[in-house]
């Protein structure tokens, strides 16, 4: 079998890769077995050579392998008939602006492994890039405030060679910060990048009680998961996983928290069903005190109705006015700040990538060399054939244009 790193084609440039040069000796290693060409790219933040200089073959034709691995969407003119990708697809929600790529993977018999798919036996995901979307959408929440309120200049993090830069250029803010309360949701690899972030600030963590009590002299943070800002309607106390099944039986209860805190940085998983977190109505009151959001789940006219588009790494902040229902400036007076971009570990490149083939290495390769023993491969598999894996089948009307 013989695997093929594909080069990334989507725009704006994505410069990520599922293995670094170093990461892709390591599977050479404990696989000797493996077979890896690597497609030739100006734009992977690991230049050709180092491939090369580790022992794998750069080339401009991919024809020969048989399964392909790639970050982002493959275009359609770009697609190999007759090959198994692993990429991203964003499809599995039906999102309409991918419906034709779906279509085109099924025309083309291609097994499609999309990541967001690769998961344990209890549904858990065993790949992604979270950790890094975290970590770089909780700096931008504290650029913004720093550009916002003139309090302090941090680079972009574009411009940073990796995350060690990173942290060095939060070391110098830690005496400017100012003397906010920061509420942080969810309870995945996202929310635990952004803490990573927090705690590197050496930003107090305090429990819900006193967060919502108590008044501080230094910036405090409180980490709450779904039972902490969600309530059952009829008022019983039942665990998380009864909000997990029955999302519909429960109301938001986050205003308990606006009320209290200056920035938001949401790095929950928002469910079909769930509650909002919050209104418009609600924005509008003189009670809701959060005049930053840094919504690194940026569901578009989701959960968080300030988040009325997504941002972009070239301009990550605009601003909503909760009075006028309108995008305005990200330091206009009256105005929510918002952070929003999609693409968040597009900004850390190299840590991302090198994360990200730790836990493919991990969780996927072995599957190819053990007869899937865990169906790890099974239960990711969403075309075969030219069809829809049974798993997969509710994207039939996706797929017909029916939904």
């Amino acid at each position: 079998m013989k695997f093929g790193l594909i080069t990334e084609r989507k725009s704006p440039p994505d410069r990520r890769v599922v293995f670094s040069p170093a990461k892709l000796a390591t599977v050479k290693a404990q696989f000797p077995q493996v077979n890896f060409l690597v497609e030739a790219s100006a734009i992977r933040v690991f230049p050709d050579a180092l491939y090369q200089e580790n022992g794998f073959e750069v080339t401009k034709d991919m024809s020969s392998c048989d399964v392909l691995l790639g970050v982002k969407e493959v275009p359609i003119s770009a697609l190999i008939p007759n090959k198994k990708y692993f990429f991203f697809s964003h499809t599995i929600k039906k999102q309409p602006y991918n419906r034709a790529l779906l279509q085109a993977v099924l025309e083309k018999n291609i097994e499609l492994y999309d990541h967001e798919t690769i998961t344990d036996a209890s549904g858990s995901r065993l790949i992604g890039f979270g950790r890094y979307a975290g970590i770089v959408g909780a700096y931008n929440g504290f650029r913004a405030l720093g550009m916002r309120d003139k309090l302090y200049e941090l680079p972009k993090v574009e411009n940073q060679p990796d995350y060690k830069t990173v942290k060095q250029a939060l070391d110098t803010i830690k005496t400017k910060l100012p003397a906010i309360k920061i509420v942080l949701t969810g309870s995945g690899k996202v929310a635990y990048g952004a803490k990573e972030i927090l705690d590197h600030l050496g930003i107090k963590e305090v429990n819900v009680d006193d967060y919502l009590s108590k008044s501080f002299t230094e910036p405090v943070y409180c980490h709450i998961d779904v039972l902490d800002y969600n309530k059952r309607k009829d008022g019983q106390l039942l665990d998380r996983f009864d909000f997990y099944k029955h999302p519909k039986d429960y109301q938001s209860d986050f205003m308990r928290f606006a009320k209290v805190s200056n920035f938001f940085i949401a790095g929950h998983f928002y469910g079909e069903g769930a509650p909002a977190f919050f209104t418009k109505e609600e924005m509008k009151s003189p009670a809701f005190k959060i005049d930053l959001i840094a919504d690194v789940s940026c569901d578009i006219n989701g959960p968080i109705p300030s988040t009325i588009r997504a941002s972009t790494i070239a301009e990550p902040f605009y601003g909503y006015h909760p009075e006028t229902d309108t995008e305005v400036a990200f330091n206009a007076p009256g105005a929510i700040t918002v952070m929003a971009v999609d693409n968040l570990p597009c900004e850390l490149p190299k840590n991302a990538s090198e994360g990200f083939g730790e836990m493919f290495l991990k969780n996927v390769i072995p599957a190819f060399y053990n007869h899937d023993k865990d169906g790890i491969l099974k239960r990711a598999k969403m075309t075969e054939n030219g069809k829809l894996t049974p798993k997969y089948a509710y994207l039939q009307a996706y797929v017909e244009g029916k939904e």
